[in-house]
């Protein structure tokens, strides 16, 4: 039950902060690129200690409350219910294949290769990939929201770019210290 509070929170979060754009650097993104690599993180460490079977029973619990807490946060924040719908659904299914694409990939490598930074680092690229583009493709393309329907796949590449690079150099030593503290309570019981 905490894991899936923990994916609904952040998902939660990165729906209201991906109405927030920001521009850095002359680069088009949202604010919701500093914290969605948080999923990542929870997911892979998920898969690692608990197995894959617990993950995938997270984000099957997890996609349907996310649906709705993001449906609620969008159409609080003022948008249109239409408007909340499809960003709510877009943000839902995208955080469901990316996660279940990061769970996959994140095992594969791990059985692959023993090195403990490599499997999380490689499905935090693909992980990220394949949220952000679903995500930008399903609630701005062709929206009316003219902006980010003229800007969506900008966005999409440079939040991805931000994203990766925020897990790699953020979250992955995070990860890392997480893993140790997690496996030490983990021998002692």
């Amino acid at each position: 039950m905490i894991l899936v509070l923990l994916h609904i929170s952040i998902t939660t979060l990165s729906n209201a902060l991906v109405a927030i754009p920001l521009t850095l650097y002359g680069y088009k993104i949202t604010w919701a690129a500093f914290s969605f690599p948080l999923v990542v993180v929870a997911t892979d460490l998920t898969v690692r200690l608990l197995g894959k079977s617990i993950a995938r029973k997270t984000i099957t619990y997890a996609y349907p409350l996310a649906i709705i807490s993001s449906v609620l946060i969008v159409y609080i924040e003022g948008n249109l219910l239409s408007v909340a719908f499809r960003i709510g659904l877009a943000s839902a299914t995208a955080y469901a294949f990316g996660t279940l694409i990061d769970i996959y990939a994140f095992q594969f490598i791990r059985e692959k290769y023993s090195a403990w930074w490599l499997a999380p680092a490689l499905s935090t690229v693909i992980s990220n990939i394949i949220d952000s583009y679903t995500f930008f493709f399903a609630a701005f393309s062709g929206s009316d929201d003219q902006y980010m329907a003229l800007n969506w796949f900008e966005i999409a590449g440079t939040q991805t770019i931000l994203k990766i690079i925020i897990g790699l150099v953020f979250f992955l030593p995070t990860y890392g210290v997480l893993l140790n503290f997690l496996l030490k309570r983990i021998v002692k019981k």
